[in-house]
């Protein structure tokens, strides 16, 4: 089989996955695949998605801070992987959330509790992982802190704008804008209400609240 090299070196969760799922995407035959990461979690990953879909897969570390992952993926001739029926493990009975009505709920400008910094990394992961998935939710809703997402130098901006041009809803709290002095400042979305945030949550078909 071909080789293909994905580096995702320096690449911050969920990039790794990310980028190795976008080339599997475009293979039009079989080929092994080795990407390089340079920590161990980025190795679980990788092996967990491997595992999940079926691709044999191995691992080892090269050096400090250098590891290689292998997958091997093998493609049908129908241009499918062979592994396609077992692919995604929650999909097959997932339903379509550009026809449902999933919202996801951004309440702080970081997530989880602990270090601020890596609370606002992981945020900015979870926001671009959102622009990857095949089923996108049909609102995102911003409050108290989390409406600097969507104000002037989000690490987000650019992540939120792709979204709401795929038919997104992206929707800031008003009076959250007004606290926090950044009214002016709005630059992806419309400024919404509490009954309207009340109501689109009650409405929703499922909730995801990161932060």
């Amino acid at each position: 089989m071909s080789r293909i090299v994905v580096d995702a070196i320096g690449d911050a969760c969920p990039l790794p996955i990310v980028k190795t799922k976008n080339v599997i995407k475009e293979m039009k035959s079989s080929a092994t695949i080795e990407v390089l990461v340079d920590n161990e979690i980025a190795v679980q990953n990788l092996t967990k998605m491997a595992k999940i879909t079926g691709y044999p897969a191995s691992s080892k570390k090269l050096e400090e801070n250098k590891y290689l992952v292998t997958m091997d993926v093998i493609i049908k001739e129908d241009g499918q992987d062979d592994t396609t029926d077992q692919a995604e493990e929650p999909a097959v009975c997932t339903p379509d959330a550009r026809k449902g009505n999933k919202v996801i709920v951004i309440s702080a400008n970081q997530m989880g509790s602990g270090s601020e910094e890596l609370g606002k990394t992981l945020l900015k992961g979870f926001i671009y992982a959102v622009t990857q998935q095949d089923e996108l939710p049909k609102t995102m809703l911003f409050y108290n802190s989390g409406v600097y997402m969507t104000c002037e130098d989000s690490p987000s901006l650019e992540d939120l704008k792709s979204l709401e041009a795929q038919g997104v809803n992206i929707m800031s709290c008003g009076t959250c804008l007004n606290y926090y002095g950044l009214s002016e400042q709005l630059k992806v979305g419309t400024v919404t209400n509490m009954y309207d945030i009340v109501e689109t949550m009650e409405k929703a078909d499922s909730i995801i609240k990161p932060c």
